[in-house]
């Protein structure tokens, strides 16, 4: 298991693979039979290769988006992160503030529930 600076080390990292909507470097921080979860997706992806695929059309259909780690938890077995995204160049396309569920297994995410709400201007 990690030390707590490399969760956070690991965190921002894999927000940043976000943030650069880098396919091939955000699938390698997830495990190859790894659970993913979204609003979109709540009954989940399995696998990896799922994974790439559902991350193929979700960044060809959505806007630049920048995340910026908050706050990272570590819990047994992972940790839980909460983060901010702008959407679309500079904000223009709103804020969103999330929450993120990972399990680890062998450094690698195991298991990734992810959460958000919307942020209305100035909060």
């Amino acid at each position: 298991m990690m030390s707590p600076m490399d969760l956070e080390r690991f965190n921002a990292d894999w927000l940043q693979a976000w943030s650069d909507k880098d396919v091939d470097r955000l699938v390698g921080f997830y495990s190859a039979d790894t659970v993913y979860k979204d609003p979109q997706m709540p009954r989940g992806i399995e696998g990896r290769d799922a994974l790439r695929t559902y991350l193929d059309t979700l960044f060809a259909s959505t806007p630049p988006m920048h995340y910026q780690p908050e706050t990272v938890w570590k819990i047994e077995g992972g940790f839980c992160g909460r983060w901010y995204c702008d959407l679309g160049k500079d904000g223009k396309d709103g804020k969103v503030r999330g929450f993120d569920l990972v399990l680890l297994e062998h450094d690698l995410i195991k298991h990734n529930e992810v959460y958000v709400h919307p942020l209305t201007t100035g909060t």
